[in-house]
């Protein structure tokens, strides 16, 4: 099971690569000296501080507001699938019970 770590631990490792960010050559580099100095996985980091860039508009991507509109749109859509083929069998069913070939 993965570890979670509070949002404000979150922040502020973010916050020190990005601050940090010109002493090394790339985010992976800095986030693979500065994680386990956090006691970080250094893939973890990386991705929170992708994403801490993408949200403030620096490299493109999806927003994290927009990565939770298409999650919820993604439920939505299979919850109703779910009941479109619910209403499928059972009008099949009616259907069949309707029938008067069947008596």
């Amino acid at each position: 099971m993965p570890k979670r770590y509070p949002l404000e631990q979150r922040e502020r490792a973010v916050r020190m690569v990005l601050d940090h960010l010109d002493e090394y050559r790339s985010v992976y580099s800095a986030c693979q000296v500065i994680g386990p100095k956090l006691g970080i996985g250094a893939e973890s980091l990386r991705n929170w501080t992708k994403q801490a860039q993408i949200d403030a508009n620096e490299v493109p991507g999806a927003t994290s507001a927009e990565r939770q509109r298409i999650k919820d749109l993604e439920r939505e859509n299979r919850e109703l699938k779910e009941a479109n083929e619910i209403l499928k069998s059972a009008s099949i069913f009616f259907a069949r019970e309707l029938d008067p070939r069947r008596r």
